[in-house]
């Protein structure tokens, strides 16, 4: 092969020759052979030289063009031996065939021409490829020096070089240098050549700078003049005003020139920066409105090229816009469009009629303004289908399908085969300047925000590599970080003019499209466009431009002219600066209100005043779309457009009626007011997307930065005050929509809560939950509450129980509601409090105050419901979360029971409060210990700190331990309740709180008793004594609804006395079952006196209940054991078998259903008590003072309730008898403790009190209860106290020392008042009192109680106690038989008149019992004159006995009056059995008293008032019978009678039979004067007493020793007998029998005159006839 190339030129010779022929076959065949042997590479330089001559010869004679063409390229192509002159021969070649005659051979040569000129310019490529290695040092261009040196250049590029310049010199119409042979030449092919050139092989000029130079030098000026006609012409105005006609642009000149600019701009822009810097000019001026039609849209076509290709927009700004001085050529390609966009809207229907009609491009510009109308209006017509088109004031225009997004095909550039200027359709640059917007802004918001990306990427990088600790490496990487910097500072600044050269007028064009817009695509790609410029100024911090985009898209998503302050505002600080494109004023076009468009919503607008109806279109809709979309995917940029966005977002919802529901999301519902929203189906579909876009919105922002997420929370929060301010003054629905949001954000940033949680909650708090208006601040508490929830149940890391700062931070707003006042919102906030114990009551820990502070903080008038519920968080708590909070809290939870306890909405809450307290003391009781190493423990820790900071512990009832103190606040709560003013509260608390204490109260320490009982327990007691004796006497009507108050309850008085009571024998029964305790301490004695004197002033009370309560406390406290010395402690420590007899209806510590029992505690404390800490011994001397304090009291108590009243009315307060009972009963067990040092003194105090106690009258109305009838003889059961009183003394005295036994006359005296009672009712002051009989019942009268049956048990005690104690000194002494006898005469002389039978016959069974016990001792003391002074006294009660003045009842039966007389008898018998056989041993005075009335008895005398059936039995003959008898007996019995004493028998019997004579004779005279008349009844009787008196005298004088009858006692006793004879001539029947009976023992006396013996015998017997002989 190579040999054959070597010689190709002898091979190619014959071909060459053949060709020479002109024969058309030959020189086919020969040119074929040649081609052959050119594709296989075996034409050497020579040859190929020959054959191009040879081709130029057939050229020259147009032989075989077409294959001469074929053989150039081939030739030309397959290898590169063809160069310099021969190179330049073959391409004139194909110049010349291409201006021949034949179409075809023209447009094949053009097409070789091109193809050719390519291959030049590969060759060179492929050359530097070959000799990139070896590095040549450049030779420097001589700048103009030579046209032609290119000695530099190496072949390939010589030829291309000569090439090119040549092609610059046939297009200026110049002589070309190396194209020799060159005929002619087109413009239009040159320009086409050049440009072909141009944007193939850029490279070879970049590199070569030759080329670069010929760029400059050549071509860049050809372009600039070829332009000049373009420049200089303006349409439409008149050829004549220029002096030189212009120059008319012409279409493929200028086409051609603009497509060679582009590509200078796009390849080479890098070379030519000023020369681009004009012809960018010259693009912009093209644009102007006074070019053609077809200038206009090719210049916009080749602006379109550019806008495509962001790097070389970049360039531009870099390059002329950053520089001083310079055009801003980026900032005017933007504003020229801008412009153009508006100057399409603006123009003139009528503008282009006045252009010549020559002119090409008026037709199409006419065509425009005749075609604008029709189908603006054809869209509007209903049936036809709308044209995406852009319509504004008038001004219609179509958008047409020019460009696939982000390529720059060109329509009008492309037509490189027209001459003429085509017609523009319309629309077209309209469309095409669109997309130049539209790229634009896609090509540099992509760009910069791909290197914004690169950037943010490498400095995390360098951050991460600076922060390794590799040493060695650490510089290097500081300085790369450093240069990495610089680097990224410059390229912000680029972005940043990028952006502030081109935003005003991008937005002042895509805002007036946005509102032309009738297209839904077109809308959407404006929308986009500005939502990423949107962004990208956001990104880069450019504040005003990124607003400036965003209240574009508010304002369009908005009706026309829709008041929205924000909107205005911002658009207000735009359009007062002014943008100016070359020279012409760019309007900030707000949106036209004739908008074509859809309505597809109606609803009203959010102001203060609505004024109708707002619509909205499916644009705004859109708009609204692409906001929502913006905040969505670029929330972090926004930063304070957050306002705007949400602004409009919230104005949007509100027309459309979306309503927040659940989490605050909003939902559609309905208007509340004014004329419903209107929503067609096309939204109604939209609706629930736009609301799921919203919450998505708001959902995203978890992925904010905290500064951004600061940014969206501070404007919500300011568009919630707006809203607010709104809602003031009146009650229209507000919009929510910024609450509701708020809460949403809130919920889904809970991973980062901290950050935004107090101006969240502030915001909520101090703003919304204070509104006025009721659904505003419903939302601000349901926001609050749910975001409360959400926070405590989220998953935080670390967790919350780790993490205590945050979960008070997340309670502390749930605290801050309770300064709210309004109900409703405490209302959420308990019910969230609810939900909180229900879902987290297990895991809240320390805030555990914070919550139950929740509950705390209602207050009594915060109405019932919400007292409810707060106090159902509470019983919650107290059920289920006592274990789970710290113990610490506890006391808290009492505080707040206690406080719902005094609430005074609701009874049962209070009543439920006090069961809770009672159900935590159990708490407290179980897990005492536990709490109480808890407590310990956390004191150890407050102690510590408060040491640090140098001050005390501070807590309630400091020094107690925390436990007891814990226990403490209990009682204290309980005590505060016991005084609450409603009774059943107090009732309650009460009980609770001595349940409580005896329960629980063993597990206090020894110490805390003190505080109990002078901080709670006395205290209480001062407070509950001072409420009832202050208390209201006023009548209370009913309790309220149809509750019935029992009439004891009817007055508040009467219900503290319950009160009263209540805690009275509450506070007793702690002090008698827990003294093993008290009794240690220091100050029991004051205590007991304390409670001493409350019990005294309960039962002082004027209040019966009270008093008599009072008393049960006082016995309950008395019946306690004395402590046990230690000497005989039992084993098992005292609690555990405390054995304490308690007051009847008060709950023992058992019943509560535990036992005292625990192991551990109380069998430990009193250990203690026993061992470590030893109690003060308390010695019987203590103990003693403590019962003389209680006799005191009870001293006090007894005499001034006992003490008669002064003055007497109707309201005088006299003792119940249960209270006296009460009172007396006590004194036995008193007694008991005091008996070793009871004097004569306490005793007389003791009678007083006594006597004054028996002495109370009784009330009318308790009277049945007490006196079952006045006629049955019972004791009240005072009397019996009284007498069980009395019985226990003498019991004691009779077994106590000498010293004690003088107290029995006292004791005799006592009784004997009592006694005479029987006789003497006792008057009690001045008061009256009535017969139980008189008495009406339920008046306030009083009635004496029937004393009988007491006087007369009393008559008994004191005869049994005088049976024993007679031989007593101090008995005898105090002359105590004198005093029974005393008394005893009283009822005795009384007799008939007493006011019972039975007493005055127990008193005389009592005389004589006493007389046969006491009589005795009286003789015995007969010498010491002890018993003088009694024997009169005994003397006269017989006397009035038995000669009594009072007469018998008229109803006395005879059968009672014998029983009567018989008792008489006794009493005569015990006289002659007792007293006269022992005369020697009584005084003389005595005996004769009595003979003296044994005298009296013996007549008989009688009453005048019986019949005359009874008489005999009335005359009382028995007892005369025993008188005389006994008067006989001791008369007559001379055995150891003194003379004296037998004198005075005799003396008496004489006085008697004396008086019978008289007697007699005056009967005898009286029947004689009488006649025939009956004498008078008494007379008669008279008469037979004596007659029956006679009889009894002779047969006791019969019956008597002889030896004791005085003889002349005989000789009076015959004297009577002529009498008794006298009187038989009597006429009464009566008299006569009697008489008979008086004669008949006269038989005895008739015996016959004796013998002298006898009669010696009988004077030796003082004789008694002779006796009566001497007296007669």
């Amino acid at each position: 092969m190579p040999a054959l190339k070597e010689n190709s030129s002898e091979v190619v010779q014959p071909f060459l020759m053949g060709c020479g022929t002109k024969e058309p076959k030959i020189t086919q065949l020969c040119l074929a052979a040649i081609q052959r042997l050119m594709s296989h590479e075996v034409v050497s330089e020579a040859a190929a030289g020959n054959i191009i001559n040879m081709l130029w010869q057939l050229m020259e004679n147009s032989l075989e063009e077409l294959k001469l063409l074929q053989t150039v390229l081939v030739l030309l192509t397959t290898n590169t031996v063809v160069h310099d002159e021969a190179l330049s021969k073959a391409i004139v070649l194909c110049f010349r065939l291409h201006f021949t005659k034949d179409n075809i051979t023209n447009n094949t040569a053009a097409a070789t021409v091109r193809q050719v000129v390519t291959v030049v310019f590969e060759r060179v490529v492929a050359e530097d490829e070959r000799y990139k290695g070896t590095i040549d040092q450049p030779v420097a261009v001589q700048g103009n020096s030579n046209r032609r040196s290119v000695s530099t250049l190496k072949p390939c590029a010589k030829d291309a070089y000569m090439l090119f310049q040549d092609l610059c010199q046939l297009v200026n119409a110049d002589a070309p240098y190396w194209l020799v042979g060159m005929t002619e030449m087109t413009r239009t092919f040159g320009l086409e050549l050049l440009e072909s050139v141009l944007n193939d092989f850029p490279q070879v000029f970049l590199q070569h700078q030759e080329f670069s130079f010929l760029l400059k030098e050549r071509v860049c000026p050809l372009v600039i003049k070829l332009f000049s006609p373009n420049i200089k012409f303006r349409q439409g105005s008149s050829t004549s005003s220029s002096p030189a006609p212009v120059e008319k642009p012409y279409f493929p000149i200028c086409m051609r020139l603009l497509r060679v600019v582009s590509v200078l701009i796009k390849q080479f822009y890098s070379l030519l920066v000023t020369e681009c810097e004009i012809f960018l000019s010259l693009l912009v001026k093209f644009l102007d409105a006074d070019k053609p039609q077809w200038l206009r849209a090719v210049a916009v076509e080749s602006i379109h090229r550019l806008c495509v290709q962001p790097q070389l927009l970049r360039s531009f700004c870099q390059s002329y816009d950053m520089k001083q001085h310079s055009t801003k050529v980026f900032r005017d390609i933007v504003n020229a469009l801008g412009s153009f966009i508006q100057s399409l809207f603006l123009v003139p229907s009528t503008g282009n009629t006045s252009a010549t009609p020559s002119q090409t491009g008026s037709n199409a510009s006419g065509n425009t303004g005749s075609a604008q109308t029709n189908p603006g209006v054809l869209g509007m017509g209903g049936g036809a289908t709308v044209l995406p088109a852009f319509e504004y004031r008038g001004t219609w225009i179509p958008i047409l399908n020019v460009t696939v997004q982000g390529s720059a095909k060109a329509t009008y550039l492309e037509m490189l085969d027209k001459v003429e200027p085509p017609t523009i359709p319309e629309g077209y640059a309209m469309s095409v300047a669109f997309h130049c917007l539209l790229d634009l802004v896609r090509g540099i918001t992509t760009m910069i925000e791909g290197e914004l990306g690169e950037a943010e990427t490498i400095s995390q990088t360098a951050t991460e590599t600076t922060s390794l600790p590799a040493q060695s490496s650490e510089q290097q990487d500081l300085h790369s970080v450093s240069d990495q910097s610089e680097k990224e500072l410059v390229s912000r600044a680029v972005w940043e003019e990028m952006v502030n050269a081109c935003w005003c007028g991008l937005l002042a064009a895509l805002s007036l499209l946005l509102d032309a817009s009738t297209d839904e695509a077109a809308t959407e790609n404006i929308l986009k466009a500005e939502l990423t410029m949107a962004a990208l100024c956001g990104r880069l911090g450019l504040v005003t431009s990124r607003d400036a985009f965003i209240t574009a898209i508010c304002k369009g998503s908005l009706p026309p002219h829709y008041a929205l302050t924000v909107l205005n505002s911002t658009t207000a600080a735009l359009s007062s600066k002014s943008y100016s494109i070359q020279g012409q004023n760019v309007q900030m076009i707000s949106p036209s209100s004739e908008s074509h468009q859809q309505v597809v919503a109606v609803g009203q607008p959010l102001a203060l005043q609505p004024q109708g109806t707002v619509m909205l279109t499916s644009k705004n809709i859109q708009c609204m779309r692409t906001l929502l979309n913006l905040a969505h995917c670029h929330g972090a940029v926004l930063g304070t457009s957050w306002q705007l966005v949400l602004a409009t977002l919230q104005h949007l919802v509100w027309i459309l009626g979306l309503k927040p529901g659940v989490g605050g999301a909003l939902k559609p519902g309905r208007a509340v007011e004014g004329p419903s929203t209107v929503l067609t189906t096309a939204v109604m579909t939209d609706l629930p997307v736009i609301s799921n876009i919203l919450s998505r919105l708001f959902e995203s922002s978890q992925y904010l930065d905290d500064v951004s997420l600061h940014h969206l929370i501070n404007a919500l929060c300011s568009l919630s005050l707006e809203a607010m301010d709104m809602a003031y003054g009146n009650n229209k629905e507000p919009s929510l929509f910024a609450v509701a949001k708020l809460l949403e954000t809130g919920l889904v940033n809970m991973h980062r809560i901290e950050i935004l949680w107090r101006p969240l909650t502030g915001h909520l708090l101090e703003q919304v939950c204070q509104h006025p208006n009721s659904r505003m601040r419903e939302w601000g508490a349901e926001a609050l509450t749910s975001l409360i929830k959400a926070g405590l149940t989220f998953s935080h890391d670390p967790p919350l129980s780790q993490n205590q700062r945050l979960q008070l931070l997340l309670l502390n707003p749930l605290k801050e509601l309770s300064n709210i006042s309004h109900p409703d919102i405490r209302i959420k906030q308990l019910e969230c409090v609810l939900q909180i114990l229900q879902s987290q009551g297990d895991s809240l820990g320390p805030g555990w105050p914070l919550v139950l502070g929740v509950m705390g903080a209602i207050r009594s008038d915060q109405g019932e419901s919400l007292i409810r519920t707060a106090f159902q968080c509470l019983q919650l708590v107290v059920t289920d979360f006592l274990p789970t909070m710290p113990c610490t809290c506890l006391q808290i939870v009492v505080e707040v029971a206690g406080s719902f306890g005094l609430h005074n909405q609701e009874l049962n809450i209070s009543l439920t409060s006090i069961g809770l307290l009672w159900n935590i003391s159990d708490y407290f009781f179980q897990r005492g210990e536990i709490i109480e190493k808890e407590l310990n423990k956390e004191e150890a820790v407050l102690q510590k700190q408060a040491e640090e900071r140098g001050v005390m512990l501070n807590r309630p009832f400091h020094p107690a331990p925390p436990f007891d103190c814990l226990w403490l606040c209990l009682y204290a709560k309980l005590g505060e309740l016991c005084v609450d003013p409603r009774p059943a509260v107090r009732k309650s608390a009460g009980q609770t709180l001595f349940s409580t204490i005896g329960a629980h109260g063993t597990l206090l320490q020894h110490s805390t008793w003190h505080t109990v009982i002078w901080k709670v327990l006395f205290h209480l007691l001062d407070r509950v004594r001072e409420s009832s004796t202050t208390a209201d006497k006023e009548k209370i009507e009913s309790g309220g609804g149809n509750i019935l108050i029992h009439h004891s309850r009817d007055t508040a008085e009467k219900q503290w006395a319950e009160t009263w009571v209540l805690t009275l024998a509450g506070v007793a029964r702690i002090f008698n079952t827990r003294r093993y305790l008290l009794q240690p301490l220091g100050d029991f004695s004051q205590a007991w006196d304390v409670l001493l004197d409350h019990i005294q002033s309960a039962a002082l009370s004027k209040n019966n209940e009270v008093s008599l309560a009072a008393l049960k406390s006082f016995q309950e406290i008395l019946q306690i054991v004395s402590p046990v010395r230690d000497s005989e402690k039992p084993d098992t420590p005292p609690a555990i078998n405390v054995s304490v007899p308690v007051v009847v209806g008060t709950t023992t510590a058992t019943s509560l259903g535990r036992s005292f029992m625990r192991t551990d505690s109380i069998g430990e404390r009193i250990g203690r008590y026993n061992g470590s800490e030893p109690p003060v011994i308390t010695d019987e001397i203590e103990d003693l003072n403590l019962w003389w304090a209680a006799w005191n009291s009870w001293y006090r108590i007894g005499s001034e309730s006992t003490r008669p009243p002064i003055t007497c009315d109707k309201l005088t307060f006299i003792p119940s008898q249960p209270f006296l009972t009460a009172l007396i009963q006590i004194f036995p067990a008193l007694y008991q403790h005091i008996k070793t040092g009871f004097s004569m003194d306490d005793l007389q105090k003791l009678g007083v009190i006594l006597h004054g106690a028996v002495s109370v009258p009784i009330s009318s109305d308790a009277s049945p209860f007490i006196l079952p009838s006045y006629t049955e003889a019972v004791l009240t059961s005072l009397q019996e106290a009284v007498l069980t009183a009395l019985d226990v003394l003498q019991k004691a005295i009779c077994v106590g020392s000498e010293s004690m036994q003088i107290m029995y006359p006292a004791i005799f005296d006592q009784l004997l008042a009592f006694v005479e009672f029987s006789c003497k009712p006792p008057q009690y002051g001045q008061l009256e009192t009535k017969h139980i009989a008189n008495a009406k019942y339920n008046q306030a009268e009083w009635v004496a109680l029937n004393y009988v049956p007491f006087a007369e048990r009393s008559l008994e005690v004191v005869v049994d106690l005088y049976q024993k104690t007679a031989c007593h000194k101090a008995v005898v002494t105090e002359k105590v038989l004198q005093n029974i006898i005393k008394t005893l005469r009283i009822p005795l002389s009384l007799k008939y008149s007493c006011p019972s039978e039975s007493t005055w016959k127990l008193a005389v069974s009592s005389l004589l019992k006493v007389l046969s016990i006491g009589l005795p001792v009286a003789r015995q003391h007969a010498s010491s004159g002890k018993f003088d002074s009694m024997w009169p006294e005994l003397a006269n009660t017989f006397e009035d006995f038995l000669f009594t003045k009072s007469t018998p009842p008229d109803n006395l039966s005879i059968q009672e009056f014998q029983k009567n007389e018989s008792i008489d008898v006794e009493v005569v018998q015990l006289i002659s059995t007792e007293i006269l056989p022992y005369a020697n041993f009584i005084p003389k005075e005595f005996v004769g008293q009595i003979m003296t009335m044994l005298n009296k008895g013996s007549i008989h005398s009688q009453s005048s008032s019986f019949t005359e059936a009874e008489i005999d039995i009335r005359m009382r003959e028995e007892f005369s019978k025993v008188c005389f008898e006994t008067l006989l007996q001791f008369s007559f019995s001379n055995k150891v009678t003194t003379p004296q004493e037998g004198y005075i028998s005799r003396m008496a019997l004489s006085v008697l039979l004396k008086r019978s004579q008289d007697v007699l004779h005056r009967y005898i005279e009286d029947e004689r004067l009488s006649g025939k008349c009956p004498l008078p009844r008494q007379q008669v009787t008279e008469i037979i007493f004596v007659l029956k008196a006679v009889s009894t005298l002779i047969d006791s004088l019969k019956k008597t020793q002889p030896e004791n009858v005085d003889a002349n006692t005989w000789a009076q006793v015959i004297a009577l007998y002529p009498t008794l004879v006298e009187c038989i001539t009597c006429s009464s029947s009566e008299v006569c029998s009697a008489l008979k009976e008086a004669l008949v023992p006269f038989k005895d006396f008739m015996h016959p005159p004796a013998s002298k013996e006898q009669h010696r015998i009988g004077e030796k017997q003082q004789n008694p006839p002779q006796l009566l002989r001497d007296g007669k």
